[in-house]
């Protein structure tokens, strides 16, 4: 049962992340459901998604072309601080990662759910101002190093974040940031697979079952897309992510 549980929970979190977003909602929960410690469910999770974030990149790159000035320093700082969240991580223990995940999914599902208006606000803004003079470089690439850290130590909401970053550069080309988007999840996401992996901190069983379960339901659901109401779906996802974060801080704090 276990099994089939963390491969369902991959096929729909695939799917969502191709359709909508929000796929660490369904497969962080199970892993943890089916005995996973917290902070190996974690850094499963990140295993689990990275096939997704790559070939999501490999898929967008004539878009990011435009912008190959911008890879190599977006690529370095997503290592470094990617690198850095995921040492963070490891130096916490269980019990206390237990006690942040409720924080941490509320504020990705306020991600999920305000995204889209922060970013077309921060788009609009930098339409006006061109993000990059206006902010100026040393700020952006402190704000891309703090999302990354993030990213590096807990997956879920990290593109809602780099597309609000993006956008704050002065980036328009909705099909360009979402390429950018992957290109900094699959790095953050390869650095600390790497490094959680030499920590032992992933389980290699359960987390490839996900992974299996997240590669198919992200295709099938990308050559299905134009079906399938991702209106209702978005909804679905928020409502489950609200009550899973309800669940988490109950057992964190109350039970």
């Amino acid at each position: 049962m276990t099994e089939i549980l963390l491969l369902l929970a991959g096929l729909v979190g695939g799917a969502l992340n191709s359709l909508a977003g929000g796929g660490s909602f369904i497969v962080f929960p199970a892993l943890l459901f089916s005995g996973v410690p917290p902070v190996l469910a974690n850094a499963s999770n990140t295993y689990a998604a990275l096939p997704g974030y790559v070939s999501g990149a490999a898929g967008y790159w004539k878009s990011v072309a435009g912008y190959k000035d911008r890879l190599v320093i977006y690529g370095l700082v997503s290592a470094v601080f990617g690198y850095l969240g995921a040492e963070l991580l490891l130096v916490v223990s269980d019990e206390q990662f237990s006690l942040v995940v409720p924080w941490l999914m509320g504020f990705a599902v306020a991600l999920f759910v305000f995204g889209n208006r922060i970013n077309m606000a921060l788009r609009a803004r930098s339409g006006e101002k061109r993000g990059m003079k206006a902010l100026g470089a040393v700020l952006l690439m402190a704000l891309l190093a703090a999302v990354c850290v993030y990213g590096g130590f807990f997956n879920a909401g990290l593109g809602i974040l780099l597309l609000a970053f993006l956008a704050m550069a002065g980036m328009t080309d909705i099909h360009a940031m979402n390429g950018l988007k992957l290109y900094i999840s699959s790095i953050v996401a390869v650095v600390a697979v790497a490094r959680f992996a030499l920590n032992g901190s992933i389980d290699w069983y359960h987390g490839s079952i996900a992974l299996v379960g997240v590669t198919i339901g992200g295709y099938a659901a990308a050559r299905l897309a134009r079906f399938i109401p991702t209106h209702w779906i978005r909804i679905g996802v928020i409502v489950y992510g609200i009550g899973m974060t309800g669940y988490f801080f109950w057992g964190a704090y109350f039970a």
